[in-house]
């Protein structure tokens, strides 16, 4: 037993000295940030952005692979098991806290990550055709009460998903259908044509020059305050409802991955976040850069694990 004990003591100790002797050069080679969706989502859209900033912080290429599937559990699964080096890093979105409690046999979990950066956020938000007499959300959900309308959405079991039919059902008291598309953008024409009654999605992108441009109506959106690309869609909380939900990108690397690599990432991530330029690209297109310490960001992780978790099971909705 002595020498059990030993023996662990010494494998333990050589652990330390290799993270420490990888951290001392870190890094010597290219970085691949492994993004969870497809080229040209919003994942991919960000990952570009911070990629190129790295790179020039780091002085080194920062290689995007796109290994979209599975609800953003492909590529996660693939850098909780891959080398805790810090050459392999995860981006991924909301998505990665709504599947701990969506989808729990995906063969890895959140603990098996380690944030490194929550780079920026985007609101879910309600939006319907432009011929929509309801002009906002109280408007609107004043029109269905009794009756039964159609929401759509990119997919089942997104965040748009799960946080407007939580909201709907719980908060509002509506009889809403879920209605999932191959997509945000056939959706989108979903609801400009009419077919559906709503659109529930993440403001970002897309769906804000929509609503800027006046194809869609936009009734409400599901953060603290209005969001700059459309100042005329007001909160959830202006119609009454006090909810906030959004969908945010994120960095992340296998859980045993030496502090000082992803103290080192993050570094490089936060000054590459405060660059004006950047900034001026996200809010343009609905989102919230973001910026702040590893350690903040996985505090920040942790309770977006808590309260999509709790949204999950209020629906009772499982994944296999």
């Amino acid at each position: 037993m002595r020498f059990l004990k030993i023996a662990t003591g010494f494998a333990v100790a050589a652990a330390t000295l290799c993270g420490q002797a990888q951290a001392q050069t870190y890094p010597a080679r290219d970085i691949t940030f492994v993004v969870a969706f497809a080229a040209g989502g919003v994942a991919d859209t960000v990952a570009r952005f911070v990629a190129q900033g790295v790179s020039a912080k780091l002085g080194r290429n920062v290689i995007v692979d796109n290994r979209g599937g599975a609800g953003g559990n492909i590529a996660a699964a693939a850098v909780a098991r891959s080398a805790p080096d810090g050459y392999t890093i995860l981006v991924t979105t909301t998505a990665l806290a709504i599947n701990e409690t969506l989808t729990p046999n995906k063969g890895f979990a959140a603990a098996d990550l380690k944030s490194i950066a929550i780079v920026a956020s985007s609101p879910e938000c309600l939006a319907t055709g432009e011929g929509t007499a309801a002009n906002n959300l109280a408007e609107f959900l004043k029109s269905v009460q009794g009756k039964s309308i159609n929401f759509g959405t990119a997919g089942v079991g997104s965040g748009s998903h799960i946080a407007a039919e939580y909201f709907l059902k719980v908060h509002a008291k509506v009889n809403a259908v879920h209605v999932p598309f191959k997509g945000g953008a056939p959706a989108m024409n979903a609801v400009m044509g009419n077919q559906i009654e709503l659109l529930a999605t993440t403001l970002g992108g897309g769906p804000a020059g929509q609503i800027a441009g006046g194809k869609l109506k936009g009734l409400g959106v599901a953060s603290a305050k209005r969001v700059a690309a459309v100042p005329n869609v007001p909160t959830f909380a202006e119609a009454g409802y006090p909810f906030e939900a959004s969908s945010w990108v994120g960095i992340f690397a296998p859980s045993a991955t030496p502090p000082q690599i992803t103290n080192m990432l993050n570094a490089a991530i936060d000054e590459v976040m405060k660059d004006p330029a950047l900034q001026q690209k996200l809010t343009s297109i609905g989102f919230d850069p973001m910026s702040g310490s590893q350690s903040q960001a996985e505090d920040m992780f942790k309770a977006e694990v808590t309260k999509w978790g709790t949204m999950v099971k209020a629906l009772d909705i499982t994944i296999n």
